[in-house]
């Protein structure tokens, strides 16, 4: 065993007894989280617009502080990317992390002084909750590859502009330089194709022991291994691959391809980052879910997702969460997001720890004929389908057939298959039962003749990477969305 395998495992107990601490405690540590990041804004524009100075209780800021998304906060946005300092938090941010999907186009997330640490930290714990659980800390020793954005940052104003994947790129700890993959060089690359084959090319002969990234684009990066290596497993390339990080979608619908491709089961993290802050991570191999973050500079409250469009629905705070409800998430940070809505919903599955899924997107979801089916309801079917008929599948998503040529209107799933289900209408038949056990309105629908059961559409092979390529989204943190309430998807990939 080797001195830095020994140094990770002694970290990984300490910092495994710090985080035990705090999620003990979760409505005092929330509580705590709440009253600084008041305390500290203060005297912010924001802080003066909303009259942080009278907040005294988590019912005051409720008051005086509305759910809002992007386009709510944009007009601070706009003021702090021009240069002004204390906005939205004090002083001016660090970063603007880049992203897409509001209707003026590109968001513009600050990251601070104070939250960018906890990006990076919370990575870091990540693994060390891993090794502290399992008592495997050699892979610190291989080569580790994160498939990410490109590094190379502008600036303006003396705030640096970037991708989030790219801006945390550097803030990689020097004990990890000599084995982080791949080189700076290739990082740059901002071409995805050009980028995934310079990638192969440098890391196929390499020790790789940890690899990470979006499920779909580290299945690019595998294929394109077994293309270079004559179609070797990943396990026969990488002897020591042993662990597989990921965030961004639920790994379900990919693991059996991945373990196809792999040629073994290998163990996996799951992360739960955005731009807006690092919410999650998976704290056990054993326990459903990923622990909420509490004590990271964010305060975090919850909306029923069924709740959530209706006038003044009840913002609830950690200590009135219940497991299995579907629930917006609502963030105040940091880096100065406040009443913040970022778009995800989650499900609790534990209390003390508070430990969550993603479940979907509040505004992705199908809800053509009231339905209102998410994203966890359509991968938990696609698992059951795909193991009932010894299926596998690249991707897949769902959009809504309001007006068929003839007959009822249905839900369309169009999937890429690996290999085909034996029997087509048996894999239909497996989504459909799954979809009406798990959402009664789906199943009244089916039930009423206002539905027919679903209508499996084949996608050829690479056809999502096609799309995705024609929309500029190939590669990086882009993802297909499950669920679309419209054609626009649908019809692209027809």
């Amino acid at each position: 065993m080797s001195i830095k395998s020994v140094a990770a495992k002694l970290f990984a107990g300490k910092i495994y007894h710090q985080t035990k601490t705090w999620a003990n405690k979760p409505v005092e540590t929330q509580l705590a989280v709440f009253k600084n990041l008041i305390k500290d804004a203060k005297r912010t524009e924001f802080g003066i617009d909303h009259h942080f100075d009278k907040i005294k209780t988590y019912e005051d800021f409720r008051k005086n502080v509305p759910v809002r998304d992007y386009e709510d906060l944009k007009t601070y946005i706009d003021k702090v990317r021009t240069g002004e300092k204390d906005i939205l938090w004090k002083g001016k941010p660090l970063y603007f992390a880049k992203t897409s999907g509001t209707t003026s186009g590109a968001k513009y997330i600050p990251l601070t002084k104070e939250s960018m640490p906890t990006h990076v930290n919370a990575a870091r714990n990540a693994i060390l909750h891993y090794i502290n659980e399992t008592g495997n800390a050699d892979f610190v020793d291989g080569k580790m590859i994160f498939l990410q954005g490109s590094p190379i940052l502008t600036e303006k104003y003396g705030i640096k502009f970037g991708r989030l994947s790219g801006i945390v790129a550097h803030f990689v700890p020097k004990y990890l330089q000599k084995n982080r993959m791949p080189s700076w060089e290739t990082n740059c690359i901002e071409d995805w194709d050009t980028k995934v084959n310079a990638i192969v090319d440098e890391t196929i002969k390499e020790d790789m022991s940890v690899i990470s990234g979006i499920p779909a684009w580290v299945q690019m990066y595998f294929e394109r291994l077994q293309e270079k290596s004559g179609g070797k497993k990943i396990s026969e390339i990488f002897r020591n691959f042993n662990l597989f990080i990921y965030g961004g979608v639920n790994y379900e619908p990919y693991r059996a391809k991945f373990e196809q491709m792999i040629g073994k089961k290998v163990d996996s993290i799951e992360l739960f980052p955005a731009s807006e802050g690092f919410f999650a991570y998976q704290d056990s191999q054993k326990e459903k879910g990923m622990l909420l973050l509490l004590n990271s500079g964010i305060f975090y409250e919850f909306i029923k997702a069924d709740e959530f469009f209706t006038e003044n629905p009840k913002r609830h705070t950690i200590g009135e969460v219940e497991t299995g409800v579907n629930y917006a998430l609502i963030i105040s940070t940091n880096a100065g997001l406040w009443g913040y809505n970022i778009g995800d919903t989650v499900q609790f599955t534990s209390l003390f720890p508070h430990r969550v899924i993603v479940s979907g997107r509040i505004k992705h979801f199908i809800s053509a004929f009231g339905e209102h089916v998410i994203a966890n309801e359509v991968e938990k079917a696609m698992k059951e389908a795909t193991e009932a008929t010894k299926t596998v599948i690249n991707e897949f998503t769902v959009a809504p057939q309001i007006n068929p040529s003839g007959g009822l209107p249905y839900h369309e799933w169009f999937v890429e298959f690996e290999n085909e289900p034996e029997n087509m209408q048996v894999f239909e038949e497996a989504i459909d039962n799954s979809m009406r056990k798990q959402n009664i309105y789906y199943d009244d629908l089916i039930t009423g003749n206002v539905l027919r059961k679903v209508v499996v559409t084949k996608v050829s092979k690479n056809g999502f990477q096609e799309y995705m390529k024609s929309q500029g989204k190939l590669g990086g943190q882009n993802k297909i969305p499950r669920l679309s309430n419209n054609r626009d998807i649908a019809d692209n990939l027809k």
